[in-house]
């Protein structure tokens, strides 16, 4: 067991309220999905043919060859035993943060953050501090991390496209990064969930599994293929003997994955090109009908597009705040976003007139046209 309780997963518990209840979901983290007919598409006869027979029996706790060779071909180095498969990413880091630091170590992670990425590591008894990323100017100042480094740092986690902001880090200073934890003897976990859908490919991160030998990138089917029904996730790692020590931390979890969910992520996988070209051309079409609704409140609202991810951190400029603002417009209209609290960190201060919304979905217009008319209404 942790030697620390867990506290409540806030996005989560928030979400299990209002995410099925409410009309209108604006602040997915997942893009449009595929349906299986869609996916299956996208193979071969055979492959379709191969799905309809599947066996529903267990799977390698590894993962399948197949899904595993396709994993390790979306990586420059990783082959396909530097890669151990999950339920979803969540799994993953879920017993990565426990295998890489523990108590009387340190750790440093970004903020804000997907909160188990943080939360893990303090409920594992480990020294954890954060360091706030600059949102208004979509960077991370590297300096603040090497001044935060000590001699028993152990870990270093961070994500890029990050959620919620949607910032992507400089490609030279995530180099630089990845030198200086290999250098120190630091674990570097990447969670690198939206790398993949940046609109300009020119900010597509290297990933951290590929730069370092003892790195570990973190990676799941929800995000940047757009398919979290799967619950298909990863680490990947040239570092073989800690994979294997997860292996048999991952026993006493799932075990193995579901023997459909495989088989259709490795579909997935082989015509990742396809899949996450159809995912950028939902994000390209939708970031003009955001910007223009946006703009036609500049008195309530500051907004950028994401650089990365189909996520972004807008600001709220009401005198109400933003909290009050998200309540009433989930209750009063329908509209789930969701405000800052539920990406605060005891690490550092996030900024608390933010709320994160998605643009990955297909088809905003009724909810934004939901969301102009609630505000139209409150100008009454």
């Amino acid at each position: 067991m942790l030697p620390h309780a867990l506290p409540d997963f806030r996005l989560e518990v928030y979400l299990g309220h209002w995410e099925f209840e409410a009309r209108y979901h604006l602040t997915a983290s997942d893009p449009q999905t595929l349906t299986i007919r869609e996916l299956l598409a996208l193979g071969s006869a055979q492959d379709r043919e191969a799905f309809a027979e599947l066996p529903l029996g267990y799977t390698p706790t590894w993962g399948t060859e197949r899904l595993l060779a396709a994993i390790a071909a979306t990586y420059q180095t990783i082959r396909p035993e530097h890669v151990l498969t999950f339920a979803g990413a969540q799994e993953a880091m879920f017993w990565a943060v426990q295998e890489l630091v523990s108590a009387g170590e340190h750790a440093i992670v970004t903020v804000p953050n997907y909160q188990s990425m943080e939360s893990l590591a303090i409920a594992a008894g480990a020294e954890v501090e954060g360091v706030l990323l600059r949102i208004d100017e979509g960077g991370l100042d590297l300096q603040e991390f090497v001044r935060l480094l000590r001699p028993n740092t152990r870990l270093v986690a961070v994500n890029f496209p990050n959620n919620p902001t949607g910032i992507v880090m400089a490609q030279e200073e995530f180099r630089d990064l990845t030198r200086i934890c290999e250098s120190r003897g630091i674990t570097l976990l990447s969670d690198e969930v939206y790398r993949g859908i940046e609109l300009d490919p020119l900010r597509t991160l290297p990933q951290a599994a590929d730069l370092s030998a003892t790195a570990v990138s973190l990676n799941v089917m929800s995000k940047a293929y757009g398919l979290p029904g799967l619950r298909i996730g990863w680490l990947a790692s040239q570092n073989r003997p800690l994979l294997e020590r997860l292996e048999r931390r991952k026993h006493y979890t799932t075990i193995c994955n579901a023997a459909a969910s495989e088989f259709l992520a490795a579909v997935a996988l082989e015509h990742a090109a396809q899949v996450q070209a159809r995912i950028r051309s939902i994000i390209a079409a939708n970031v003009p009908r955001f910007r223009e609704f946006f703009a036609r409140w500049p008195d309530l609202f500051e907004w950028q597009p994401p650089a990365g991810g189909c996520v972004s951190f807008a600001r709220y400029l009401g005198s109400d705040g933003v909290e009050t603002f998200c309540r009433r417009l989930v209750e009063e209209a329908g509209i789930v976003v969701l405000p800052a609290s539920i990406f605060s960190s005891s690490l550092a201060d996030v900024p608390q007139d933010r709320f994160r919304i998605g643009v990955g979905r297909r088809d905003p217009e009724p909810a934004l046209a939901a969301f102009d008319s609630y505000l139209r209404g409150t100008r009454r």
